[in-house]
């Protein structure tokens, strides 16, 4: 396997702006991400400091609900889709044998559309009437009656749409027609099978969004009525159109972080995956499933008992394909030679907490039991389970994992142990005392709250503050390992299989001149 490395990288701000290399492109998303999870995660701290005890203490209302619609889509679309999406073009193509993505100047374009859509979302908090208050699901009737802020998030919506679906179409083309020769698709790395499937899934949803905020803002300006019901139109209409969209949404945040699990996990019991074949279909299946699972967010709003039944029934079989998953990683555990180095953990805690979100997911599939938990702070510790647990635990355990082979430092190892720990501990400190409030009925979006859940809500603070703080360690081990450190060696972890790790570290700005023979 031969690298080439007779063209030097260009230098400077022109390297950033215009670059068409996967990694740069990569490595932009990553600190885009790491940008919007310190903006989202201010917003969160804004939110958790009025809620440290009963009462008005330190926001409006209205800005408290400002700050929960921002929060939640910061989250969703600045922090932990570009993340993957990040991660994707450092290693797609690596683990795949490919020189480059497919498209890779669609590819510049679908990163530089994101930092405008993401200012565009911050500065609604200043256009007249502010951001929108109506959480980041954007139900009418709320956000028909908006100010120009819901304007600004409707557009960035928009963009931030059409950023996913530029990266997916090109991941999709790198995948089917660049893997190198001896590559089938059923050797492929999960990660990146999973991402395929993903990407179909973005094509699919994306549009079903960017439709339901133009009827919304036709609605608002245009004098259509899609969702208002003056004008013979429905509001629970919009609800079935954006769930059709969130539903898959949730899966496409969580199915990258299986492929993160199912490349860490044999690496560290030094075993292959078990199962492989099942965990491709059991991947398909979760996907095909998320389509037809979205009225389940929408249970109270009066639909008749047979639909209600269906997506019952529906939403419990999605268990069935993703305990195939969690056995799956356990089984290639069972009798391994393991060993916890800081991917390991991350990956472990992150398998361990998406199950508990999963757990109390099926707890919320069934109908009668939903209408006590609807929209109460039992749902706030679901969501969190599964996108923290799943997704970002994912994420830190993906960075941790391939960031020897980006920057050929290691990272301190007590280091990355600490941040763990510690983010671990807090995470569950913040989020587990909410399911005690929800089931007591303590309603989410509501900045003010009985006496009653004074000190769980405290815990909960706590929590989330030390959260955000121990970040900081992270963001610590990120520049030191850039900035130098112990060699790490080309194969950086023992177990470690697969193209990727044939490259040497640090990764060459091109990496394969000639594909790469897979045997």
């Amino acid at each position: 396997m031969s690298t080439d490395h007779h063209e030097e990288h260009p230098k400077g701000l022109s390297r950033w702006l215009f670059t068409t290399n996967h990694k740069d492109i990569g490595t932009l998303y990553l600190w885009f991400c790491f940008i919007m999870a310190v903006v989202g995660g201010i917003m969160s701290l804004v939110i958790r400091s009025e809620l440290w005890q009963p009462g008005m203490q330190i926001v409006e209302p209205r800005f408290f609900n400002q700050m929960t619609t921002l929060h939640g889509l910061i989250m969703v679309f600045g922090f932990v889709m570009p993340a993957f999406v990040g991660l994707a073009n450092w290693q797609l193509p690596m683990m795949i044998g490919a020189p480059d993505m497919a498209l890779p100047r669609m590819n510049n374009w679908s990163f530089w559309l994101l930092p405008p859509a993401a200012t565009l979302l911050v500065l609604s908090l200043f256009a007249p009437g502010g951001a929108p208050g109506a959480g980041w699901t954007l139900y009418p009737p709320l956000t028909v009656h908006e100010g120009m802020g819901m304007d600004f998030t409707i557009l960035s919506v928009h963009m931030l749409g059409i950023s996913s679906i530029l990266g997916s179409i090109n991941i999709i083309a790198t995948i089917l027609n660049m893997r190198a020769p001896g590559m089938t698709l059923m050797k492929m790395p999960m990660f990146a099978w999973s991402w395929l499937i993903t990407a179909f899934l973005l094509l699919a949803t994306i549009p079903v969004l960017a439709g339901a905020v133009t009827m919304l803002l036709t609605d608002r300006h245009f004098g259509t009525s899609f969702f208002d019901a003056a004008g013979g139109g429905d509001p629970v209409l919009f609800q079935h159109i954006f769930w059709f969209f969130g539903h898959p949404e949730v899966y496409i945040l969580v199915l990258p972080a299986f492929g993160v699990f199912s490349q860490i996990i044999p690496t560290f019991a030094r075993k292959p995956l078990f199962g492989y074949t099942s965990m491709v279909f059991a991947t398909a299946t979760i996907a095909f499933l998320s389509f037809i699972v979205w009225a389940h967010h929408m249970y109270t709003v009066g639909m008749p008992m047979t639909g209600e039944l269906f997506f019952m029934y529906a939403t419990m079989l999605i268990a069935v394909p993703t305990g195939v998953k969690v056995f799956n990683w356990v089984a290639t555990m069972w009798r391994g030679s393991m060993t916890f180095e800081t991917p390991m953990l991350w990956a472990i805690g992150g398998v361990f907490t998406f199950t508990m979100g999963g757990i109390t997911g099926l707890m919320l599939s069934i109908t009668p039991v939903d209408f006590q938990y609807h929209d109460t702070y039992f749902i706030v510790a679901h969501f969190h389970y599964t996108i923290i647990g799943g997704s970002v635990l994912a994420i830190f355990a993906a960075i941790y994992y391939w960031l020897p082979k980006w920057t050929g430092h290691m990272f301190s190892e007590p280091l990355g142990k600490l941040h763990f720990w510690l983010t671990l501990i807090s995470f569950n400190l913040t989020f587990f005392p909410q399911h005690f409030l929800g089931l007591a009925g303590m309603p989410r979006r509501i900045p003010d709250y009985a006496l009653q859940f004074t000190g769980f809500n405290e815990v909960s603070t706590i929590g989330a503050f030390m959260v955000i703080f121990a970040q900081l360690i992270f963001f610590y081990l990120v520049i030191k390992c850039i900035r130098g450190g112990e060699k790490a060696a080309d194969q950086v972890w023992e177990g470690a299989e697969g193209l990727e790790w044939a490259v040497p570290s640090p990764a060459p700005y091109h990496t394969f001149a000639t594909p790469p023979q897979v045997r």
